[in-house]
């Protein structure tokens, strides 16, 4: 089966994440899980999180010691797993940062079983493992940790990028006629990202979904809450710690918390008197955030009502027509500009008329990438490939001189002939 399990921000999914993957190991219920991250870095977390319980949690080790055991014996030397043995037989175990393989134990339901992670736009096709029999097994267990950033969840681009990714790549590993189960722990961030599409069943009938909130019932007197909002935000704006809204609500509590139903009572930060003082100060502070990634129920932004949206015949007017790196004739000057950033350079060259009209000539980011699209997490090679032995900001103005090596040294043609 396929599950979506909407979550609010905060809630422990990348800690219940590795731990269904844990479960499902200790118990034999997966030859194969895979744990897909956001990105590759979170990935890899995950990873650690499973071999840190599995390296230190006396409770497994008490309960599954065919599993628990031979790991305790590695003492997180990763190289020992070529040639541990257990009653002279090889437990063929791997512990590396992006893949685990649990030792053959004979008699075990976990003997040999197999953990993969990967992030969302990262390598995923093709998993496969050969079991101590000779067995190819391929993946038969999804979990995917908030498979979304920021970023990707506000980019059109992105989101469909993920949604496809996800609908053919990951469910398509346990291969041809065969079903994979998932679930996915998410965070609704913006209307229609990729966690809210998923959630849809008119969009997506095949994974069943679930909306959970931070708090499923307002409190009913709405006037004491607005006194409340401007205590603490007159508080905050003084230099306060919000100490005087605390101290009305908790004159006030009872008429307060009338008709509230907040998901988990215990959740409040500690100046906090209650889960729903919690909830409405995230309401009263970040009422956008408050309602996308805490009650997973994105509202559209009022401000964008009124912009005029992107039409592909206005778009297509505004195209130049003119071949890649030629200069419009009417145009003097040439111009060009890098955004700067840690892992890669983004630049555009422009063509410009006495008028200051322009019209874009070339550009591309910096080193050049093998993919139309990439985030700079996700570019290969990066400004860091070849200069790892250099500190990040000679790194940087290594690939800054390269790059203006390459543009100031070029020659562009002009639309009438001539350069």
């Amino acid at each position: 089966g396929l599950f979506a399990f909407a979550m609010p921000r905060g809630s422990g999914k990348t800690t219940l994440t590795p731990a269904g993957a844990i479960w499902s190991v200790c118990y034999g219920h997966r030859l194969f899980p895979v744990l897909v991250g956001a990105t590759e870095r979170h990935a890899e977390s995950l990873c650690e999180s499973i071999q840190v319980e599995f390296e230190t949690n006396d409770l497994i080790l008490a309960d599954f010691p065919e599993i628990a055991y031979p790991i305790a014996k590695l003492e997180r030397i990763a190289n020992r797993c070529k040639g541990q043995t257990l009653d002279g037989t090889p437990t063929r175990m791997t512990w590396t940062a992006k893949e685990l393989i649990f030792p053959t134990v004979i008699g075990s339901k976990s003997s040999g079983i197999v953990i993969s992670v990967a992030g969302i736009t990262g390598a995923i096709r093709g998993m496969k493992a050969t079991t101590a029999e000779g067995k190819s097994i391929r993946p038969d267990l999804c979990l995917i940790d908030d498979p979304q950033t920021d970023e990707s969840a506000s980019s059109p681009t992105q989101n469909a990028d993920r949604e496809s990714i996800l609908s053919g790549a990951i469910l398509g590993l346990a291969g041809p006629g065969k079903k994979i189960a998932a679930v996915m722990p998410c965070t609704v961030i913006h209307p229609g990202d990729m966690a809210d599409r998923i959630l849809d069943r008119v969009a997506h009938p095949e994974w069943h979904g679930e909306r959970t909130k931070l708090i499923y019932a307002m409190p009913q007197d709405q006037d004491k809450w607005d006194e409340y909002a401007r205590i603490r935000r007159e508080s905050l704006r003084n230099g306060g710690s919000g100490k005087e809204a605390t101290d009305f609500y908790s004159s006030n509590r009872e008429a307060m918390d009338a008709g509230a139903k907040p998901a988990w009572p215990a959740r409040k930060n500690p100046d906090e008197l209650s889960a729903i003082q919690h909830a409405m100060n995230l309401k009263i502070d970040r009422p956008a955030t408050f309602d996308a990634e805490y009650q997973n129920d994105p509202k559209a932004d009022a401000n964008d009502v009124d912009l005029p949206k992107l039409d592909k015949d206005i778009l297509t007017r505004k195209v130049s027509g003119l071949p890649w790196r030629v200069v419009p004739h009417e145009c003097t000057r040439i111009t060009a500009f890098i955004d700067v950033g840690a892992t890669v350079l983004w630049w555009a060259t422009t063509a410009w008329t006495e008028q200051y009209g322009g019209s874009i000539i070339e550009y591309g980011a910096w080193p050049r990438q093998t993919k139309n699209y990439f985030g700079a997490k996700d570019a290969v090679p990066n400004i860091t490939t070849n200069r790892e032995h250099l500190p990040e900001p000679a790194r940087v103005y290594a690939a800054i001189q390269d790059l203006l090596t390459e543009i100031c040294g070029r020659e562009y043609d002009r639309e009438q002939g001539g350069s």
